[in-house]
This record gives C-alpha cells, structure tokens and sequence, in this order.
C-alpha cells in the first residue's frame, strides 16, 4: 500500500490502468478485474462506481457487460483520479496524519514535505493513463 493514497484511491489507479490496458477488448467484467489485479471483487466494483458516477468510465449490465473507460486515455491523468477518490487532502493534510500541524504550528517535517507535496501534485497531474499503455505493433 502507498503511503499517501487510501487503498481505494490505490485500487481505483490500478483499475483504470487495467482498463486503458484492455480498452480494445471491450467490457471487461468485475470478475475479471478483481481476479487479475489480486483485489476482492466486491471492493473494486464500488470502487470503479466511483469513478462511472464522474463520467471515467462506464458500467454495462447483462451478459457481456462490465467496465470500459469513458474517456481518452490521452485525457485522464493520474491526479483526475485521485482528486475523485482521495479528494485534495492529500496535498493539504500533515503527511504524518498530525491535526494540529499547520503553517502556524508545523511539524518538524512540515516544511520538508511542502515541496515533495507540489512535486508528487505536479507528476500526477503531468502523467496521463495513456503514458502507460503498452505500445501495440513494436517489435
């Protein structure tokens, strides 16, 4: 498990990876998700709903149903994802989870975290799911 992001967020990152990755092999059943990425089935369903109910994928009922992705792989990036899971908190809240820290009363790390915070935002929002699609027809 990461150490900024809740295991859901987590899930939800590996899910649309999966997706971009399988795009073209239409729906692809929760089942089929759950068992390859090693995830209880019945947590990445309510995970990847998170993400149908914000138009980043789709859910499709009956037999040859499943998930797919809604949108462009070119034009979702990692931070889309964890702004919808895990919210802004994570590049706001005390890495060390401490309430009372702040830029009145700083941990002793605060100050070291500010710039890995803005680093880990800018990556996120700079790194695309397509960025991880295998490149078809390379040899």
């Amino acid at each position: 498990m990461t150490v900024l992001f809740s295991r859901k967020c987590e899930y939800a990152l590996q899910g649309i990876l999966y997706l971009a990755e399988k795009q073209y092999e239409g729906n692809i059943s929760a089942e089929q998700i759950a068992t390859d990425l090693n995830i209880s089935r019945d947590f990445i369903s309510k995970t990847l709903q998170s993400l149908v109910k914000d138009g980043i994928i789709q859910s499709h009922r009956g037999k040859s149903g499943g998930f797919s992705l809604a949108k462009d792989p070119d034009s979702m990036s990692l931070l889309d994802i964890v702004l919808i899971i895990d919210g802004n908190s994570v590049f706001e809240s005390c890495v060390l989870g401490l309430p009372t820290c702040g830029a009145e009363s700083p941990c002793p790390v605060h100050e070291k975290w500010g710039p890995i915070r803005e680093a880990s935002r800018k990556m996120l929002e700079n790194t695309t799911v397509a960025q991880f699609q295998p490149v078809t027809g390379s040899v």
